[in-house]
């Protein structure tokens, strides 16, 4: 008879519990391994804070000494900028008061120009009187050619109209030849001519010739100082009979006038003496020639 083998459930539930025990078991083990990397991993995270930590520098409480000593240098130069403009308003000013004598024979004792200037008798002494002159440019020129042949009177043949012809006749010479537009000859060109013929001319001139020289010397002078143009011709001005001193001429009157030259042109009332002076030139017997 064949054996029949039977399996009880007690045996059945013990395997089942093996089972069960295995793989809780496996499932405890699988569950435990994790949280050992776990562990891990933050033993690491709190060991490499701590070294993070560890490397972070404190901050320096002490401020930084460069800084501490420019502040302090720029402390003290305020203070003795301070100091020295303290200094400079103490000190007095001294201001120069311009005086006056005053009218009082008895007392010599000069008084301040502010007094004087609040007295109703004192502006003719604070402002000078004006002297108004009137000329045209042919008596100017007319005055002119009277001064040269007065001062070259052992020249008998020589008249003022001579002189003239001289000065117009180069003028119209360089309005001809394009080199000027305007003409040269007004009343202060003509002032002009006259100082520099008044300290060059001399009275031991030998011949019409060499007075014609010497005078168109100051002429060319005149046109290179006062002219319009920036430069001039030489050969109207030059003539044969003063063609070899005409630069040491030159030479000597820039060196001796130079400064009157300026001056001409800066001081109204230097001008006004000038002017004064070629006017009294004139000869009262002569008419007047227009220009």
């Amino acid at each position: 008879m064949g054996t029949v083998l039977s399996i009880s459930p007690a045996t059945k539930k013990v395997i089942d519990s093996d089972v069960s025990a295995d793989a809780t078991c496996k499932g405890d083990k699988s569950l435990k391994r994790p949280s050992m990397f776990v562990s891990l991993s933050w033993k690491k995270l709190v060991a490499s804070s701590a070294k993070k930590s560890a490397k972070k520098v404190t901050p320096n409480p002490n401020p930084n000494p460069t800084c501490a000593q420019v502040a302090q240098r720029n402390h003290d130069n305020i203070r003795k900028s301070l100091q020295s403009e303290e200094r400079k308003q103490r000190a007095p000013i001294p201001v120069p008061v311009p005086t006056v004598p005053t009218q009082n024979n008895n007392n010599n004792k000069p008084v301040p120009a502010a007094l004087v200037q609040k007295q109703g008798s004192s502006p003719s002494v604070v402002s000078p009187r004006r002297i108004v002159i009137q000329a045209s440019t042919g008596e100017l020129l007319r005055c002119l050619g009277d001064f040269v042949c007065r001062r070259c009177y052992k020249l008998k043949e020589l008249n003022s109209s001579e002189v003239i012809l001289w000065f117009r006749n180069i003028d119209r010479t360089l309005l001809l030849q394009g080199w000027q537009d305007q003409g040269f000859i007004t009343p202060a060109n003509v002032v002009f001519v006259y100082l520099l013929c008044e300290a060059t001319l001399e009275e031991n001139a030998s011949s019409p010739a060499e007075l014609q020289g010497a005078f168109q010397t100051c002429l060319y002078l005149a046109y290179s100082y006062m002219g319009n143009e920036i430069s001039y011709p030489l050969k109207p001005f030059m003539i044969e009979a003063n063609k070899d001193v005409f630069w040491e001429t030159s030479l000597g009157i820039i060196e001796r006038l130079s400064g009157k030259m300026l001056q001409l042109n800066a001081d109204p009332h230097f001008f006004t003496e000038v002017f004064q002076d070629l006017k009294s030139q004139r000869d009262c017997s002569e008419a007047n020639l227009d220009r």
